[in-house]
């Protein structure tokens, strides 16, 4: 053979070799087009998933308004049970639910709860939050903080009868303290 067949045969085979790799660049890009739609299809599957999962939480949290710390409104307690334990222990951590009866009209720094069984009054953790101080009267509300033997004295009393709105005669026959159940909340929802 010549040079002439020999440049021949290697140009030829150079050109085999670069159609293979074409074909083969070809392949792969099939191969990466077909995962590429799978994983867009994947995508799009886990994008509509997430957006559903939060506008579902959106909507449930609608239903509720929180205060202080976002507290759950499941794993409620029963009051009488709890007291029971306080009235021995003196404290106890837990989560209730009951009535709004009525809120410091002032700042919303106080409410009080109707339990069904007794009405407790609610302080929140170092006057960290505040309620509304109108139109909460009668919702439901769940408070989650320690239930405690507490004694109130009569500079407090005669400080929360003013904040309630209470007239001069009404202070002035507060005359001895409180001794009751307390309630100092870390989170508060209200039910719309």
């Amino acid at each position: 053979m010549g040079g002439k067949d020999t440049l021949f045969i290697l140009i030829y085979k150079t050109r085999n070799i670069f159609i293979l790799r074409i074909k083969e660049r070809s392949l792969l890009m099939n191969i990466f087009d077909e995962n590429l739609q799978k994983m867009k299809i994947i995508l799009h599957v886990l994008l509509t998933f997430a957006l559903f999962s939060c506008s579902s939480n959106e909507n449930s949290k609608n239903n509720f308004t929180f205060y202080g710390t976002e507290i759950s409104n499941d794993s409620i307690l029963n009051f009488i049970i709890e007291k029971e334990i306080v009235l021995k222990q003196g404290f106890k951590p837990c989560k209730l639910k009951g009535e709004i009866v009525e809120t410091c009209s002032k700042k919303g720094c106080w409410m009080t709860l109707d339990t069904g069984e007794d009405t407790l009054f609610i302080k929140f953790r170092d006057y960290g939050f505040f309620v509304p101080v109108d139109s909460v009267e009668g919702k439901t509300a769940v408070i989650q903080g320690d239930l405690f033997l507490d004694t109130t004295s009569v500079e407090m009393l005669k400080h929360y009868a003013e904040d309630a709105g209470k007239s001069e005669e009404e202070i002035a026959l507060i005359t001895e303290p409180s001794f009751e159940l307390g309630f100092i909340a870390d989170g508060v929802i209200i039910k719309e």
